[in-house]
């Protein structure tokens, strides 16, 4: 498959928590948006490559290269051609109340309220990423996970993999310090209601209520678990009732076009109200 050889100009918008592959080591799913509101899938993509996180954060411009990824069936889908060129050329602020955010997000891109349009997409094959407002809210779900920690088995065929390739460079000084990035022990989850009045649950995987929790577990709880819990759902569901929530869906490619719904939450948008921006 011939590669495009002129940078794409692509606004991040989503970016998963990491998850382990023997090849890649820490990998996240990446979810870009151009300027025309089309959406662009980045997988997969190394969170540390040679120890090194990569340096992008939500709302981030980022011109890079990139190839259709021919191992995912789902359109958005492609894989960067260099991982160095995922360096923000430019960021897209909240000033005006999140004018320009607003503008790309919900004014050029499609929002979608009644789910079944969206998993309609995903069995069409028609998309696979999506702009979502729910009708309401209805609690926010917090489950412990089946395993607290990775894999032994994936955690030791991926060092063992990552070893025998990086065994010839010169600078391996990293390893000495390296760290696998914290498995989640628990998982969020929204309820909520759509615009045909259908109740569903979603999980969100997103890296920033990973990031949230980890921050609020170390840092304003003193390693209470139960504490952290209540300052994520405190921001998620308690703030978040005073602002104009969007959720932006990913499918995985495991259950994309076969399961019932194959969605998740892989990101949240949150503006003001349109009514608070006429406070300004």
């Amino acid at each position: 498959m011939t590669a495009q050889t002129k940078p794409e100009r692509l606004l991040i918008l989503a970016k998963t928590y990491p998850t382990l592959s023997t090849k890649y080591g820490e990998i996240v799913c990446t979810a870009a948006m151009r300027a025309d509101g089309s959406w662009v899938r980045l997988y997969p993509v190394p969170y540390r490559p040679l120890g090194e996180k990569v340096d992008y954060d939500k709302y981030d411009w980022v011109e890079c290269r990139i190839q259709r990824n021919s191992t995912d069936c789902r359109p958005e889908s492609h894989r960067p051609l260099d991982f160095s060129e995922l360096t923000p050329v430019g960021h897209l602020d909240t000033s005006q109340q999140w004018l320009e955010r607003r503008r790309i997000v919900l004014e050029t891109a499609k929002v979608f309220d009644k789910l079944e349009d969206v998993i309609d997409g995903a069995k069409r094959n028609s998309f696979s990423l999506a702009v979502f407002r729910p009708t309401k809210v209805l609690d926010f779900i917090c489950e412990p996970e089946e395993s607290r920690h990775w894999d032994p088995q994936k955690l030791a065929a991926m060092r063992t993999h990552h070893i025998d390739q990086l065994s010839l460079l010169e600078d391996n000084e990293w390893r000495q310090t390296f760290r696998v990035v914290d498995k989640l022990p628990y998982k969020f989850s929204y309820r909520f209601v759509d615009a045909a009045g259908k109740k569903s649950q979603l999980q969100i995987i997103d890296w920033e209520i990973g990031a949230l929790y980890w921050k609020c577990f170390r840092k304003y709880s003193g390693y209470n678990e139960k504490v952290a819990i209540a300052k994520v759902r405190a921001k998620y569901l308690d703030s978040f009732s005073g602002k104009d929530l969007y959720f932006f869906l990913g499918t995985t490619l495991r259950y994309h076009a076969v399961s019932p719904n194959p969605y998740l939450i892989i990101g949240v948008f949150y503006p003001p109200f349109q009514d608070q921006l006429r406070l300004f």
